[in-house]
């Protein structure tokens, strides 16, 4: 168990006044650690320093909490993808940074919640897979409007962004095999093949 579920025990039967937040962001590292079915409820419980009563009570059941801490997740990350497009003055770049958010080659074995969510209980999971579609929906519309940027054409773009995001996630399952980080980047950067130079800029002339 990581050193960040460990800190966060508690004595069961917290009052409601407790940090949900806090609370949440332990499940998000249990369920990402362990899984949805190996998570057991007196495992979320104790983690989060809840009764089942108290766990109930805020968060209705294991299921309503795991969707909880997908969308977190997935909230977290898509944040970050938008920030860190919105610091590149260069698409390429922009997009070069986005598939270094997906696949964070650096993050070490337990992969993406997101994706290992989506691998473990979809397609027979509802909830679950509505959220991923429109989670994947967003990323693609973000990586659509970058790659327009940079002069793909409206029915070039959502080709080329499908197979980035597929790269970028394809990466990220390899990760959870142990493919070394260095590796890992070397794979990425395939991805140049589909990324577009910037139209080059008009010389006005005098």
């Amino acid at each position: 168990m990581s050193k960040q579920l460990a800190a966060a025990r508690a004595p069961l039967g917290r009052p409601r006044g407790f940090d949900a937040d806090a609370a949440l962001r332990v499940a998000v590292d249990l369920f990402w650690e362990q899984g949805y079915e190996v998570t057991s409820l007196d495992a979320l419980s104790q983690a989060m320093g809840l009764s089942r009563s108290s766990f109930y009570a805020c968060f209705g059941s294991k299921h309503a909490l795991l969707m909880a801490a997908v969308q977190r997740y997935a909230d977290d990350r898509y944040k970050s993808l938008t920030e860190r497009v919105a610091a590149c003055t260069d698409p390429r770049d922009a997009v070069r940074e986005m598939l270094a958010v997906i696949a964070d080659v650096d993050g070490g074995t337990r992969g993406c919640l997101f994706v290992n969510a989506v691998a473990e209980l979809a397609p027979g999971d509802a909830d679950l897979l509505g959220f991923a579609q429109a989670h994947t929906a967003r990323v693609g519309a973000l990586m659509n409007a970058t790659l327009r940027r940079l002069g793909c054409t409206e029915a070039d773009a959502p080709a080329r962004t499908g197979a980035l995001l597929a790269l970028a996630m394809g990466v990220t399952t390899l990760r959870k095999t142990g493919v070394p980080s260095a590796q890992l980047r070397g794979l990425l950067t395939q991805a140049d093949h589909l990324i577009p130079s910037p139209p080059a800029t008009k010389r006005k002339y005098s």
